[in-house]
């Protein structure tokens, strides 16, 4: 499957909602897994603003990839941040949309806390 590296040097980013534990399926309430690692995935939503652009983003992130509080309003780092397109057909309907994932999500609020004790 095609992964689009995603630049997020210069964007703002911002938790726009907690993170979730991401469902694999819905029916069952199965939590989704990292296929490499085993670990669970969590979905961070975040506020992606970029370009004189915003967007409300869905970003899974294996668990011991979050670090931080991760409260809503929090400014974060991406790390390895990919864009995946997507396509399924369900009951005759062609859906399509792009996946994101990273390898961690970073709290950039302790990060400048620790910066300044040092």
């Amino acid at each position: 499957m095609r992964q689009i590296p995603v630049d997020t040097t210069t964007a703002t980013v911002m938790v726009a909602k907690n993170p979730q534990p991401k469902v694999k399926d819905r029916r069952t309430g199965e939590i989704a897994t990292d296929a490499e690692t085993g670990a669970k995935l969590m979905t961070v939503d975040v506020m992606f603003a970029a370009n004189d652009e915003v967007e409300i983003l869905s970003v899974a992130v294996p668990e011991p990839g979050i670090s931080g509080e991760l409260a809503m309003g929090t400014p974060v780092a991406l790390t390895g941040l990919i864009a995946r397109p997507w396509e399924n057909e369900f009951n005759g309907q062609k859906r399509h949309g792009i996946a994101f994932r990273a390898v961690a999500v970073t709290s950039l609020v302790e990060t400048a806390a620790k910066s300044k004790a040092a």
